[in-house]
This record gives C-alpha cells, sequence and structure tokens, in this order.
C-alpha cells in the first residue's frame, strides 16, 4: 500500500542554457552536469551562484548512445557510434577543457606514456581508447572505486581504475582491464556495479551476483575462464525446446520466480570468470556468489505496446559507515583533480570505502518498483505502485524519484532505517528506536509535469528532461515473439535523432530536508485531535527523512548539520508524543524516542493533555510505560511537587500496582506527604504485596515526622517479611542521586532503631542482584557518616552476615580480607568499634563453618596474659576463629598480620596460628617456650600427634632440658613442664627408646621414677 501525501519535496527550477536538443543526460558529481547531442558533450555548473552556466564544452568521436560519469577519477565515460561502429571512451581531465581550440591526448588503455610526454597531459584533456570484441550495450561505474564495468552480449568487461605514477607531484589515471565475467542466458539492457556487486538487468529479468576476491592470490591463481555457478542441465534442453515451438503462432511465456542465494542457480543462467589483470593485483575476484534472481512475466494485455513489460532504472545504491558516521560515499574533491592533474587517492581514504555495510537494489517495472536490501541478507524491502506508467526512476537515500510521461513522483524510502538497524547495536531498545523497514511507503508529492523524457540525480538537485509529444506516428505492430524472447533483449541501434521544438532541460531543487520536516510536522497536525496513526504514519516520514539527511551529511557544514540534529531530537519528541498518546502494540516506543529526544520527564509531563476532571482522566500505555521506566532509572531530576502529583495520579489511575515503586523513585521526593499517603490507603491489596505498602506508608510517615504511625507500620509485619519488602523495592533504603549513593531516612532510622533488619535487608537485596558488593559497602559507609578509608562496625557486621550467608556471587577470598584487616587494624590502633556489633565471636562460629573453632591452646595463651583488654577480646576472638577456618588459605593472609606486634598476646596467637596451620611446630615450639611457655604443654597434646608425635622428644625434651641447666626465672616453670614432658614420652615409648633419649649428662635422681614408669608399663603389657 502506497500513501499519498500533498507535500512540496520540489522548490525553486532553472532551465539549462542547451545549444542542442539533448540526447543523453548524466549528472557530473556535486558540481557538474553533462548534456550530449550529436557529437558534443557540454558540462554545466550546478552549484552556487554558477548554477546553470556553461563550464565547458568538447567533441566527441562519435554520437553518444549513452554515459556515465564517475566521481571517483572525476572522469566521463561514453558509447559512441561512428560508421556503424561502436566505441568505448573515457575522457579523464575534462576540466582542462576550457575553450573548443584546446589541445586534447588521446591514447589505448593500459598503455604506458613516455614520459617525456607526461608533463603535457597535466593541463589537457585525454581520451583513453577502450577496445572491445564486441559492441558494448551499457555501462556503470562504481560510485565508490571509479572502476568501470562495461555490458556486452555475452558478457561483462570489468576495467579497473588505477593512476600510474610519473613523480611526487603527477599521477596519470589508467585503467586496467581486470576482469572478464562470461555470462549465459541473459542479455543485459542495464548494469550496476558497486565495490564487487555486479546487477545485470534484462527486459524481464534481473540478476544480482557479488564478486569475491581470494585473500591467498596464490592458491587459486589461473587466468583461465573459471566457472563459478553451475546452472541445471534442464536449461539448455528447456531454451532449445522454446526456440523450436517460438513461431508466428505460439508465445512461450516462462513463470515468474523470485530466487536468494544459493537457489539462484536454478535460474539457467550460467556465469563465469575469467581474470585478465596483472600478478600484482590488489583486488583480484576469483569467485561469484548469486544473491538475487527476480523474472517477471508480462501481462497478456501488453503485448502490443513492448515498452509495458520491460524493467528499467537498475541502481545499487551503497551507504557507508565511515568515522562513526553512516554517510554516502564520499569521493575526494574534483577541484584537486583539476589543478593537480590526476592526483592519487590517500591508501587510507581508500580502504575506508572497501567494504559496503549497506547496499540497496533497485528496479522498477513500468507500473511498481522494487526495492531490495543486500549484503549481510537479500531482503525486499519496499513495493512502490505508481498510479500510472512509469518511464524512469532513480534512487537516493532520501527519496525514490519517478517520472511518468505527464508527472515527477516523489516516494519515501526506508534506506536510513535498514541502515540505522545494521549498524547500531543498541537500535530497538529501550535507548534508541527507528520506524520500522516493513512501513508502507508514501508518495510525498505528484508534481504535473508534461512531456518528462529523462531524469538524474545529485545531492539537492534533480535534472528533468522534457520534450512535447509529437503528433501520433502509427507504429508497426511486433510480434508477441519477438517481445518476449530473451534474444530481443540487446540493445538496437536507434534511428537517427530528427530535432523537435519544445524540449527543455531543467535542474529542479529538492526542498531543505528540515524544511520539508516543518511541512510533514504541519501536516501531521490535522490527524492529531482525532488520534490516528497516519499522524504515526506522517512523522515517521519526518523522523526517516532527517535519518537520512544525517547519513548523507558529509558535505554539510556545522551550521547546518546543528539544524539537523536539532530538528531530529524534535522528530524523536513528536513520536514519542504519538507512541504515548495512541493505543498501539508498538506504545512501548515511547520511551526510547523521548530518550532520544533529550526532554526532561518534567517537559514530557508538560506536554501531556490534561483534562479538568482529572480523577477520571484516562491515560494510555505508552505514557505510563515511559514515566515508570523513567523513575526506574536515576534521571538524577527532581519532579515539583505539582509534577510529583500528576506521575501519581497517572499510576493510581492506570497502574495502581506500580504505585508504591512510584513514590519510591528518589525523582517523586518533592510529592506532598498526605497526597502520597491518600494514594496509598486507596490501594486495592489484592494483587500489590502488602508489605511493600507498609513500609512505604512508614517511609512517607517518616517523612511526615509521625513516628507512632511509623512504629505502627513496622510492627504489623515480620522482620522476614520486612526484608522481603525491602527487596521488592530496594530504593526504600538506597538511592541513587547524581551518581552517588544516598540513603533514605527510613534506612538512617533503622541504623539507629533496627540494625539487624537493615543489615539483613541490604544482604537480601545483594542475595536477588539488587545491589553489587561495592555498591553495599558504599552505603554503610554514607549511612555513617564515614569516608572511604574508614570502617564502621555496621559494615563489619554486613560483612560477617555475608560470610555466614555464604553468598555464591561474593569471593570468599576478599571477603576474609577484609574482616582479618578490620580485626588487625583495630586490635594493632587499640580502637573500639564505633558500635556494638551485632554478633559475637561465639554467635559466629555456631553458625559459620568459615569460622573454625578455637584451639584450647589458645585460651591458655591468652589466660596466661593478664592485660589483655576486655574491650578488643571480640575483636581478638574473631580473628583467631577466621585464622581456625578451614576455608582460608593462611599463607596469603599472613603480610596482612604485620600490624600486630608479637609482644601481645594478640600478634603471638595469631602468627602461631599461622604458622601451625603451615605445620611449623617446630618455630611454634621455640616461639612458645621463649614467648610463653605456659601453653606450651597444652599446644604439644593438641598439635603433635600422629605423624608428629615424634617432636616430643626430638624437640621439645631437649629444649626443656636445655633450658633447666640454664635456670633462670622460669627454672621451676621448665622442671614442671619437663615432669609433663618425660611423662607423655614415657607413656608413648619402649624402655631402649626412652634410655636413648635422654640426656647423659642429667641426674639419675630425677629421671629414675620416669624409668620405673616405663619397665612397669612394659612388663604390665
Amino acid at each position: 500500500m502506497v500513501r499519498l501525501y500533498n507535500l512540496h519535496p520540489f522548490g525553486s527550477q532553472q532551465v539549462v542554457p542547451c545549444q542542442r536538443e539533448p540526447e543523453q543526460v548524466c549528472c557530473g558529481g556535486s558540481d557538474a552536469l553533462f548534456v550530449a547531442s550529436g557529437c558534443k558533450v557540454e558540462a554545466f555548473a550546478v552549484q552556487g551562484t554558477e548554477l546553470c552556466r556553461q563550464r565547458c564544452s568538447f567533441s566527441t568521436l562519435g554520437r553518444v548512445l549513452c554515459m556515465a560519469y564517475s566521481e571517483a577519477g572525476d572522469y566521463l565515460v561514453a558509447i559512441e557510434e561512428k560508421n556503424k561502429t561502436i566505441f568505448l571512451r573515457a575522457y579523464v581531465n575534462w576540466r582542462s577543457k576550457r575553450s573548443d581550440n584546446s589541445r586534447v591526448c588521446i591514447r589505448m588503455v593500459g598503455h604506458q606514456v613516455e614520459a617525456s610526454f607526461c608533463e603535457s597531459f597535466r593541463d589537457q584533456m585525454s581520451i583513453i581508447e577502450m577496445p572491445m570484441s564486441e559492441a558494448p550495450l551499457c555501462i556503470s561505474c562504481c560510485p565508490v572505486k571509479g572502476d568501470l564495468l562495461v555490458g556486452c552480449t555475452n558478457k561483462l568487461v570489468l576495467f579497473t581504475l588505477k593512476y600510474d605514477i610519473i613523480n611526487e607531484e603527477f599521477s596519470m589515471l589508467n585503467f586496467e582491464r581486470s576482469l572478464i565475467i562470461h555470462i549465459g542466458n541473459i542479455t543485459p539492457v542495464e548494469i550496476s556495479f558497486c565495490v564487487g556487486y555486479v546487477a545485470i538487468m534484462s527486459d524481464l529479468e534481473v540478476l544480482l551476483l557479488k564478486l569475491e576476491s581470494d585473500p591467498t592470490h596464490g592458491e587459486r591463481d589461473d587466468h583461465h575462464p573459471q566457472e563459478t555457478s553451475n546452472p541445471l542441465k534442464h536449461t539448455e534442453d528447456v531454451s532449445n525446446e522454446t526456440s523450436q515451438l517460438e513461431s508466428e503462432d505460439f508465445v512461450i511465456c516462462l513463470k515468474p520466480m523470485e530466487l536468494l542465494g544459493e537457489k539462484c542457480e536454478q535460474s539457467g543462467i550460467s556465469v563465469k570468470l575469467e581474470s585478465t589483470g596483472l600478478e600484482d593485483e590488489k583486488v583480484k575476484y576469483l569467485r561469484v556468489q548469486h544473491l538475487l534472481y527476480r523474472r517477471f512475466a508480462p501481462d497478456i494485455s501488453f503485448y502490443v505496446l513492448s515498452d509495458n513489460v520491460k524493467l528499467h532504472s537498475l541502481q545499487l545504491l551503497p551507504i557507508h559507515h565511515t568515522d562513526g558516521e553512516t554517510v554516502v560515499p564520499q569521493i575526494p574533491s574534483p577541484q584537486s583533480l583539476a589543478r593537480h592533474g590526476s592526483i592519487h587517492p590517500d591508501e587510507k581514504d581508500l580502504s575506508q570505502k572497501k567494504e559496503v555495510p549497506s547496499l540497496f537494489c533497485f528496479f522498477s517495472l513500468p507500473h511498481v518498483g522494487y526495492l531490495y536490501m543486500v549484503v549481510k541478507s537479500v531482503e525486499l524491502m519496499s513495493v512502490y505502485w505508481y498510479p500510472e506508467k512509469s518511464r524512469q526512476a532513480v534512487l537516493t537515500p532520501q527519496f525514490l524519484h519517478v517520472i511518468t510521461s505527464q508527472s515527477l513522483q516523489c516516494f519515501t524510502v526506508r534506506c536510513s532505517a535498514a541502515v540505522a538497524r545494521e549498524e547500531d547495536l543498541y537500535m530497538d531498545t529501550t535507548l534508541k528506536a527507528c520506524p520500522p523497514v516493513s512501513m508502507d511507503v508514501c508518495a510525498l508529492r505528484i508534481q504535473l509535469f508534461i512531456g518528462l523524457k529523462a531524469i538524474c540525480h545529485f545531492k539537492n538537485h534533480i535534472i528533468l528532461l522534457t520534450k512535447a509529444e509529437p503528433e501520433a506516428i502509427p507504429e508497426r505492430r511486433e510480434s508477441p515473439k519477438r517481445l518476449l524472447s530473451r534474444k530481443d533483449a540487446s540493445v538496437r541501434s536507434g534511428i537517427p535523432h530528427v530535432p523537435e521544438a519544445g524540449w527543455n532541460l531543467y535542474i529542479v531543487n529538492t526542498t531543505a530536508p528540515v524544511q520539508l520536516y516543518k511541512e510533514m510536522v504541519d501536516y501531521s497536525n490535522s490527524y492529531k485531535t482525532v488520534k490516528t496513526e497516519s499522524c504515526l504514519h506522517l512523522l515517521s516520514e519526518a523522523h526517516l527523512l532527517l535519518r537520512a539527511a544525517l547519513m548523507d551529511g558529509g558535505q554539510l557544514g556545522p551550521a547546518e548539520k546543528a539544524e539537523l540534529l536539532e530538528a531530529f531530537r524534535e522528530s524523536c519528541g513528536h513520536l514519542g508524543d504519538c507512541y504515548s498518546r495512541l493505543d498501539t502494540e508498538q506504545s512501548h516506543l515511547a520511551l526510547p524516542y523521548y530518550k532520544m529526544s533529550g526532554l526532561s520527564l518534567a517537559q514530557v509531563l508538560a506536554r501531556v493533555d490534561w483534562t479538568e476532571e482529572s480523577e477520571s482522566q484516562t491515560y494510555e500505555r505508552g505514557l505510563v510505560f515511559y514515566i515508570n521506566h523513567s523513575l526506574y532509572e536515576n534521571l538524577d531530576e527532581e519532579l515539583t511537587e505539582e509534577s510529583a502529583a500528576k506521575v501519581a495520579q497517572i499510576f493510581h489511575a492506570a497502574e495502581p500496582k506500580q504505585l508504591p515503586h512510584v513514590l519510591s523513585s528518589p525523582s517523586m521526593k518533592n510529592i506532598d506527604p498526605l497526597t502520597a499517603l491518600r494514594y496509598l490507603r486507596k490501594l486495592d491489596t489484592c494483587g500489590v504485596s502488602p508489605v511493600l505498602v507498609t513500609l512505604t506508608k512508614a517511609a512517607v510517615a517518616l517523612k511526615m515526622g509521625d513516628l507512632d504511625m511509623y512504629r505502627h507500620e513496622m510492627k504489623s509485619h515480620s522482620e522476614m517479611k520486612l526484608v522481603y519488602g525491602f527487596i521488592l523495592e530496594p530504593r526504600l533504603l538506597i538511592q541513587q542521586w547524581k551518581g552517588q549513593i544516598v540513603p533514605t531516612e527510613l534506612a538512617i532510622n533503622l541504623k539507629e532503631t533496627q540494625p539487624g533488619l537493615l543489615v539483613a535487608s541490604v544482604l537480601g537485596l545483594q542475595k536477588n542482584n539488587k545491589i553489587g558488593t561495592e555498591e553495599a559497602d558504599s552505603f554503610f559507609k554514607v549511612l555513617c557518616g564515614k569516608d572511604e578509608d574508614t570502617v564502621p562496625q555496621l559494615l563489619v557486621d554486613f560483612w560477617e552476615a555475608q560470610l555466614v550467608a555464604c553468598l555464591p556471587n561474593v569471593e570468599l577470598e576478599d571477603l576474609f580480607l577484609k574482616l582479618i584487616s578490620q580485626y588487625v587494624w583495630r586490635l594493632s590502633k587499640r580502637q573500639c568499634p564505633d558500635t556494638i556489633p551485632l554478633r559475637t565471636a561465639e554467635d559466629l562460629m555456631n553458625a559459620c563453618s568459615h569460622y573454625g573453632l578455637i584451639y584450647p591452646w589458645v585460651r591458655v595463651l591468652m589466660t596466661s596474659d593478664c592485660s589483655v583488654d576486655k574491650n578488643y577480646t571480640e575483636d581478638l576472638l574473631k580473628l583467631q576463629s577466621l585464622i581456625c577456618s578451614p576455608s582460608l588459605d593462611v599463607a596469603s593472609m599472613i603480610p596482612f598480620l604485620e600490624p600486630l606486634s608479637e609482644d601481645t598476646v594478640a600478634g603471638l596467637s595469631a602468627r602461631v596460628l599461622c604458622h601451625t596451620r603451615s605445620q611449623e611446630y617446630e618455630q611454634c615450639i621455640d616461639t612458645l617456650l621463649e614467648r610463653c611457655p605456659e601453653a606450651v604443654i597444652a599446644y604439644a597434646n593438641q598439635e603433635l600427634k600422629d605423624d608428629h608425635w615424634i617432636l616430643w622428644w626430638k624437640k621439645l625434651l631437649p629444649e626443656l632440658c636445655q633450658r633447666v641447666k640454664c635456670g633462670g626465672e622460669r627454672h621451676y616453670l621448665h622442671v614442671s613442664l619437663l615432669k609433663e614432658t618425660l611423662s607423655v614420652v614415657a607413656v608413648g615409648l619402649n624402655l631402649r627408646d626412652f634410655l636413648n633419649v635422654l640426656p647423659e649428662d642429667g641426674v639419675a635422681a630425677f629421671f629414675l621414677p620416669y624409668l620405673l614408669f616405663c619397665s612397669r608399663k612394659k612388663s604390665l603389657t
């Protein structure tokens, strides 16, 4: 379906002052127009103040049948006829042809010119002859690289554009015949070429191919014809059978067909590649990939008029992505080529143009046009139905312009929508949106124009050739057989043209995108009151117009681009308004469009039409979705009391389940508490979590200063249910404002009154992935008024709760480091917790396996030192319990114990525990004997077992004997420890071994009781 509007995409027009009636017209890039008549070509300026002024003219060697211009290389190529012979020539450096008497150089394609003659070519036009074994039928220049593709009856010939470097300042443009594409069963009427993509069109068939280059040239480097597509064998049989059946009485009609990808081989068209380029050619096409084949069948009623059943206007349109912006290919300035001869393009610029992210293929029948998207996938984007028979069409990134015999028509295209989705990963998300590619196309204008014959386009100009129709001349009726035969698809040489009066060549200026956009917006206002989708459709077209203009904005100035961007944001706002007001399945698109518009939430609310009876007003899903999603994000925007009240009213009427969540948003902090409480009390709890409503009421009560109401609400549910309520809406506790974490009034109150509930709630948020680890740590620091380097006790309680809960998304090692560092810091600084810890060491050991049981000898060590401060006992016990944990890697924790002095019980016990966990028992015995001998027997009884029991007599007994000999203040203590050690050793060893471990210089009377005990033990056994 094609919608019709009556807009004004066309502006002023000028008449081109041609000397003769134009036979061929083509656009010369961004600044020239070529008009061919007979054996002469005129070039006219089409920019600025020199519009329609003749720039130069030059004679061709024959009558021009067809011509094309390449902006890459700034050359004109023409198919010419002279003495019934067809020639192909390229006109290079044509800007230097300032007068009819200017010298012209003629050279053969690929011919190396002697250096002595090269300098003379700098300021004169060159004609490059391109001999062909078959007569050329059609030509196409690559808009990106400037390569030339020539279509013949049974083949296509590719000429690669190259530059022969003469010296550092001068290089000559030349061509190299690099590839021959042999084609069978199709004769090209029109071709189009773009960076390896080849489109071939006959009267009723279209074939789209992709030439692929082999990255390793050495693997397949033969120059013989190479078949890359194997057509079905029965095709030749069908063709032979068709030719036998063709007669004056029979017509063979092939059925319509559309084939994509590998299925194109079923078309019966054979394609073979023959490489003719040099060995060192940078790009060498060695394979061909079939992308699309389309065949049409004529209507029987059109047998007589052949033009009614022929395809026309084949075109490949590339849209690139360069420097972060999607643009139509931009070529280096032709003016620089005119000043310096043929300048070799910058290699970096060429490399940027090698890939074509988005390519579009268009072709048309007289009454319908087809637009396909190519590259990543081949897909039919749009079908254009014309109200009358078309003569020619031209595709641009913004529009499709079509001419008939009586009118100039302007249709919208979906290229910008397709490219946006190809290039932007965030498209069709909550961040960005774009009108769909499948949206109905529309005709913006059908402008009456009598006698239209040809059209071409460049930038913001359309070139139109008109000619008054001569008197009707009876035409010879052709046989339908000839009309439908493939063999009749070749281009026939026309009868010499007879000049006729009544022709004109116009340059029509297209309306500036912003001006046309404003007209489309004004036009759409007529639909706004009735809430129809026509308003949405027209605004979507306006949006795509601006998006396409921005994509084609490589030559825009800063002011023009700023104006386009401002209009683009405005169009996003209009689309957001449409989706927020219309009840459609796509109403959620109001969110990304409003985001792209840059409008604030308050500005969007100001655009809503509020009725006087606000209580009975209804609100569409799009507006509700946008506000709800916006309030869930951290917008850093405070709504006024009036705006906040409107938001509460909207959700009370449209989506009451979301009201507690909405009221918890930081953007709603200015709402009147009485208004919020009134809406909360009206809530039907069916479908709404009662505990969530309770917590929201409690938060509102705190804001009002009503502590009695607050206590009543908090006591109405158990702590477990309250934790669940905070999980449903974390913003009741934690909010973000301008990137900073802000605790709510409710969180501040819970810190003083119910810290356990607060810690459990934040733990629940983390367990349900509602808050991250770093975010939770920052929350407690901000809540307790501490800086980044200070750790409040409430945060330590939270870490301990994390360890008890064994959260899967928390790294145990990091948690151990945090806790041990904090315990060590407090003990080393003799710093008491700022609040009473929620759990004691015993609570933690009973609740969590990560807090290990403290070894008994540690308690003996602690009781031996009377100077231990009771205020730090809990931290020390927790530290010792963590070191005893089986989950802890002790080796990684030793560096964190450095702040603890060994002169303290804390430092001593921590180090001995670490060495014990590392099985360094001998070092531990030395340390205990030196610092706390009272604990050495308890230590040995606990640790020296099994494989380490030998240390009783290998380490402990000799050490004690030595210390007894030395005497000193602890002589009697050492003697007592020696006796206990001998009692243990005497039990474990036989008499001979026991005698061997006793010191040789010992007093016999002292050791005799233990010897007797050892001997009696053996006799008893």
